[in-house]
């Protein structure tokens, strides 16, 4: 049967409602290649001014009321009064993200390096995070390795592992108990022979030797071509360690592009998956974040449209008619199963999520009802002087 969207079940309703997607501060900075940062006018100057970005998101969205920061560069000297800003936003402070990747000490490494010394600054650099955490109300410590190396034969594999685990459970003990480690892959690059955590399994088998509250962050960006990534969610579901997605898109090896830009399709039956598995929920554990920068797009609209681009595909998955799938899935009808997929994921959804959004008090064009409020061109004009924000600033 094709879903209707004519009289929406209540139940769609109510996990629409309790959708969160939570954005980074670095999307408000000014970003580009590897060649030039490319300036925008009205770009964030301070951490202060990336909450009132990102505020206004959720503002006009509803959806994204949370806001991952990076240290250092969202380092402020008092961290309790931009958690007071963020709530007087209408947001609040998300995960906390650690930076090894722009030391000159790393490179050969941070928490693989084979030098004590460097490792013990690397982990240092996580007992300030954990401070941040507590001041700012964060239960989340997120941390990329960019580690690896480019030759084979220039470090020891084996040792770089062990490195790594030593450093991880240090890490891991400076966590109050409340407090999770969440811990991203990355396929390739800055290096490119190997990477100390290029997979969800390298990450998952640290997170299990580390601990229940150790969990694994999966970025949709960061996996070889053609890699089927709804499969990695149902694994790391079973094993109750999907910890967070960082949501973003990627044509070939870069992943800064607008979730679902590439391929909505894949985006979908990402969703499908976390729908089908009862990973919607807050209870779940699961945070579904952003992970991008806007290099040549304005950055408030782009970061609308992401959102915007999840809580499509997610209102599609939660179309889905489980019941006909199951049927046709125990039937063997292999066509019949895909039709009801398929089914759901051509359904114009947007009439229902315009009215779903006005039954809320929001636009029901969120994109739209930015751009036509004029806040871009206003803080443009206010935001004159100073030195904006930027990616590595």
């Amino acid at each position: 049967m094709t879903p209707t969207t004519d009289r929406p079940d209540p139940a769609v309703l109510a996990a629409l409602a309790e959708q969160t997607i939570e954005l980074p501060s670095w999307a408000f900075g000014n970003s580009g290649t590897r060649f030039k940062v490319f300036g925008q006018p009205g770009t964030a100057r301070t951490p202060f001014e990336k909450l009132e970005d990102a505020a206004q998101v959720h503002a006009h969205t509803g959806l994204a009321p949370r806001v991952s920061l990076h240290i250092p560069w969202d380092r402020v000297d008092d961290y309790g009064a931009l958690a007071a800003h963020a709530a007087d936003l209408g947001v609040r402070i998300g995960a906390i993200n650690s930076n090894l990747f722009q030391d000159d000490d790393y490179r050969l490494g941070s928490l693989t390096h084979p030098d004590r010394a460097v490792r013990k600054k690397a982990i240092a650099h996580h007992t300030e995070c954990v401070d941040v955490m507590r001041a700012t109300g964060s239960t989340d410590l997120k941390l990329w390795l960019p580690d690896g190396t480019n030759y084979a034969g220039q470090d020891d594999i084996r040792a770089r592992q062990d490195r790594l685990a030593e450093s991880l459970q240090e890490i891991y003990a400076l966590l109050d108990p409340h407090m999770r480690l969440l811990l991203e892959y990355k396929f390739f690059e800055p290096y490119f022979y190997t990477t100390d955590i290029p997979d969800w399994g390298t990450s998952l088998l640290h997170c299990l030797a580390l601990g229940e509250r150790a969990q694994v962050v999966l970025d949709t960006g960061h996996h070889a071509p053609n890699t089927n990534i709804e499969f990695i969610v149902v694994q790391l579901l079973r094993a109750g360690r999907l910890g967070a997605f960082d949501f973003n898109s990627r044509n070939y090896a870069d992943d800064d592009l607008i979730v679902g830009a590439a391929d909505p399709f894949q985006l979908f039956r990402i969703m499908n998956e976390i729908v089908g598995n009862d990973a919607l929920r807050p209870e779940s554990g699961v945070n579904f974040m952003l992970d991008q920068c806007h290099n040549i797009e304005p950055k408030i609209p782009g970061q609308i449209r992401s959102v915007l681009n999840v809580q499509e595909a997610t209102a599609k998955a939660l179309l889905v008619d489980r019941d006909a799938l199951r049927a046709a899935q125990h039937a063997g009808d292999v066509l019949g199963a895909n039709a009801v997929l398929m089914d759901a994921y051509h359904t114009d959804i947007r009439p229902l999520l315009a009215a779903f959004r006005e039954s809320r008090g929001l636009p029901a064009d969120p994109f739209s009802a930015y751009r036509a409020s004029g806040h871009g061109e206003k803080i443009a004009a206010e935001r004159v002087g100073g030195e904006q924000a930027s990616w590595g600033a």
